[in-house]
């Protein structure tokens, strides 16, 4: 968790650039995040030299030698981050105006990849040296702080605290997944290194991230020791889709800097027509948007086919189902208002769900997962695409902790339930006994199919009612008259004393 110091650091740069004359947040956003990835850039080739150094394999730095930028050649080194900040102000704004701008606009040759789509139209506004200088000693300060905090999830708290900053954030039912509800579905679902992996409302990428993440922890001799895979996971693998060109270059900035290439980011309306992508992907990770604007003459006409609405929670899961092949997961976040919703586009989607794929398991959040952003109640769907059924039982999970408290401070606390959720679903067979009153349980389809397909926990979970032992009524009788002595008594000392 970002905490109060690393804030403070971050105010104090928001607060350079408000009073530098950069009062658009937006803009504020977007200089910072070209700035971080700027410096990311450095540290991450240092620690790939580092790595190829330990293990006595070739590195080629992309600051080595001279480096071509627009007509000009110059020394690599010098657009380095860790060179550049130590320059005289003046010579510092020029160096990143003239070269290491053009530089990381340019840095792919590829025109086509995601990076180069969305550093484009970048474009540099800090407007004087003074100011620059400034930037860079209090990101320093930022990143020193971070490196202390030894968090690996750091960068996406600090991303979204500069994010909780935009007035308009929010309108369109954006908010960041806490990062520990994104390794949690991960953990679910554990890809493998042949999966084709698509989050449709990607924002800042991590799920993406994520799920790069845990590749590397569990496949990482089996993807990186194996040219095809390796090519596969720099280039085929993630594919993000959002509405958002300030969250698509975040996003394609965060996958860069976590070691994936090229990954597929694109601007996007997921649910529209200009969406070609169906039967494609193996995975799918989303917490799509859960309201905001939609244009309901341009969603495409076969997810209207499917769930009538203009429910965009509703259109989403219809999507899903579209874009998986056959065989393919996914796991996504859902709104409660999903599973026991009345209208017929709520139901129909959860007959197809029961009826036409395999219903997994259903994970029921307590509300305060996303606060302080917002305080909506929320489960985890997790279901198979198959066209012909497959849901013999569903599993429900009542999860009552994260390891966090439920109100806006979200501090730390002992009780989290994470980990025995993952332990659970990747052993449903030692479920099968347990009983409706314990913490998960599962239910068979014929239930679901009785109950209209209802999916909330609350429909299935029996609360053991433990018999409470009370006195004869004549016994508190008693009891309350002796209680009526001992006042009326008191009360007359109280008044002997007046």
């Amino acid at each position: 968790m970002i905490t109060g110091e690393l804030k403070n650091k971050i105010n104090t740069l928001w607060e350079i650039f408000w009073t530098g004359g950069i009062t658009n947040p937006l803009d504020v956003v977007e200089q910072m995040t070209y700035l971080m990835f700027i410096r990311d850039l450095d540290d991450t080739d240092s620690l790939k030299a580092r790595e190829c150094a330990m293990l006595g394999l070739p590195h080629t730095s992309i600051f080595g030698g001279e480096v071509s930028v627009g007509a000009q050649t110059v020394p690599g080194s010098q657009l380095k981050w860790s060179v550049f900040r130590d320059f005289p102000a003046e010579r510092m704004y020029s160096v990143m105006q003239e070269q290491v701008f053009p530089f990381i606009k340019n840095l792919h040759g590829d025109r086509e990849s995601a990076y180069a789509r969305y550093m484009d139209d970048a474009i540099f506004k800090i407007p004087t040296p003074l100011m620059l200088d400034k930037v860079v000693t209090a990101l320093d300060e930022i990143y020193d702080q971070m490196a202390q905090l030894r968090d690996g999830d750091v960068r996406g708290d600090v991303y979204e605290f500069l994010l909780s900053k935009i007035a308009t954030a929010g309108v369109n039912g954006q908010f960041r997944t806490p990062r520990h509800i994104i390794k949690m579905m991960v953990e679910l679902m554990a890809p493998g290194p042949d999966e084709v992996i698509c989050d449709p409302a990607c924002g800042t990428s991590g799920f993406l991230v994520a799920a790069g993440e845990y590749l590397k922890e569990h496949h990482k001799e089996e993807i990186f020791f194996h040219s095809q895979k390796k090519d596969h996971y720099m280039s085929g693998m993630f594919h993000g889709y959002d509405m958002d060109r300030t969250m698509l270059r975040i996003g394609a900035m965060n996958m860069m800097t976590h070691g994936v290439d090229n990954p597929t980011i694109q601007y996007r309306d997921s649910l529209s027509d200009q969406n070609p992508d169906r039967e494609k992907y193996s995975l799918i990770l989303a917490n799509p948007p859960f309201k905001g604007s939609l244009d309901a003459d341009i969603v495409s006409a076969d997810l209207l086919k499917l769930c009538k609405t203009k429910k965009t929670e509703l259109l989403f899961l219809a999507l899903f189902l579209k874009m998986l092949r056959v065989g393919g997961r996914c796991a996504c976040i859902v709104p409660d208002g999903v599973l026991f919703g009345s209208s017929k586009a709520h139901k129909d989607i959860r007959r197809e769900l029961v009826e036409n794929h395999r219903l997994e398991a259903v994970i029921s959040m307590p509300s305060g997962v996303f606060k302080p952003y917002a305080g909506v109640s929320t489960g985890v769907l997790i279901f198979t695409k198959t066209g012909h059924g497959g849901t013999d039982q569903v599993w429900f999970y009542d999860m009552h902790s994260d390891g966090l408290s439920l109100d806006d401070k979200r501090a730390p606390v002992a009780e989290n339930d994470i980990p025995d959720i993952v332990a659970r679903f990747h052993n449903l067979a030692g479920e099968t006994d347990r009983a409706r009153t314990e913490q998960s349980f599962l239910v068979p389809k014929g239930e679901i199919v009785k109950n209209g397909y209802d999916l909330s926990i609350n429909k299935y979970k029996k609360t053991e009612y433990v018999p409470v032992e009370y006195p004869p009524t004549s016994e508190i009788f008693a009891q309350l008259r002796q209680l009526e002595t001992e006042i009326q008594k008191g009360l007359e000392e109280l008044e002997g004393m007046v």
